[in-house]
């Protein structure tokens, strides 16, 4: 283990985490962010040409300006700016240097396990930890047959290889819309299956309408009020939403498909937490965390980003998980005893 005791390690470098980490920098904490991936990996793993729902100053971490002449700014943009930000602030992120070991130590201090590729593991000591783990590597499955064959997946990243093929999205909010209208003008031939009866009321106000018109007009196939329950090396079986599990077989249609793309969301892993054994809300797969801090039910471990959020994840967004990590390292800083917060 470490002989030296940090102030504060940061797992996961994400938009949240890099926030955190600016924050300490700025009270003067020793700091380390540890990121199983890439920077801000879940974004490096986003759809090619995303474009985000806000403006680029919604975005911001560290006060540092992002500039874009796009009212929306695009994935590419994003990643160039946390990557800027990451060196204006000479941040210390370890990359692909997944956490595999957290547990508290008699004394109440942290221990912290990493393991390196093709090395031997890093143990940390800190009296903090933040958890900054997001909500992208965990998908929502259906526990359905034939969900991990080859040609299914929880993600979706540019639609070249699907040209001329039978692709089926499973869902109904932005990320099925917009895999949807990526695919079909990219020469493939989509269907969309959704358990409810219309399409999902928060998807993008200028995505909207062109998949709506795109059903109506016959481009994309959409049926509604149904459910995907089995997958096949080259077709589906699809049933209605509201019939008995497993349903008849005179309810029961096979659609041929040679790709699904379940876009079905994903919630924070709790992996770490139960290591250390913070309290779940099992029900809503969430940390149980006091409100205002952001701290567990572990003393001194805190919560910023997305996990704080467990199978809701799609309420916590950059634009306002991206301040929980000055909050939670006031609290930090305050009981370092380094002062108040600053911005210099």
């Amino acid at each position: 283990m470490s002989d030296v005791t940090l102030d504060v390690i940061i797992i996961g470098g994400g938009p949240a985490g890099l926030a955190a980490a600016i924050a300490a920098k700025q009270h003067g904490l020793r700091c380390q962010v540890l990121e199983q991936g890439a920077l801000v990996n879940s974004l490096l793993h986003y759809p090619t040409h995303m474009v985000f729902f806000t403006t680029p100053e919604l975005l911001e971490i560290g006060g540092v300006p992002f500039v874009s002449p796009y009212e929306k700014p695009t994935r590419a943009e994003a990643l160039r700016y946390y990557r800027k930000v990451t060196d204006a602030f000479d941040l210390e992120v370890a990359q692909y240097e997944p956490v595999v070991g957290l547990s508290v130590e008699p004394d109440g201090t942290f221990h912290v396990r990493s393991q390196r590729a093709h090395a031997p593991h890093r143990d940390w000591t800190a009296a903090a930890v933040v958890l900054a783990t997001g909500a992208y590597d965990v998908a929502n499955e259906l526990g359905i047959p034939g969900e991990h064959l080859p040609q299914v997946s929880h993600y979706y990243k540019e639609p070249y290889g699907f040209y001329r093929r039978r692709v089926v999205i499973v869902g109904g909010k932005n990320s099925a819309a917009e895999a949807a209208l990526d695919l079909y003008r990219a020469g493939a031939s989509v269907l969309i299956v959704h358990r409810r009866a219309t399409l999902g009321e928060s998807i993008k106000y200028w995505v909207k309408p062109d998949i709506e018109n795109r059903i109506k007009e016959g481009a994309i196939e959409a049926r509604f009020l149904t459910r995907v329950i089995e997958i096949r090396p080259a077709e589906i079986v699809l049933a209605p939403a509201g019939t008995e599990i497993p349903p008849q077989p005179a309810a029961q249609t096979v659609v041929p498909a040679d790709a699904v793309l379940l876009m079905t969301g994903y919630r924070s892993d709790t992996t770490l937490l139960r290591m250390a054994g913070a309290e779940i809300d099992e029900a809503e797969g969430a940390p149980v965390h006091d409100p205002e801090t952001f701290e567990t039910t572990v003393p001194n471990l805190f919560l910023a980003g997305a996990v704080v959020a467990g199978r809701q994840s799609g309420r916590i967004f950059i634009e306002n998980g991206r301040f929980h990590g000055q909050r939670v390292i006031q609290e930090i800083a305050t009981r370092r005893g380094t002062g108040v917060f600053s911005t210099g």
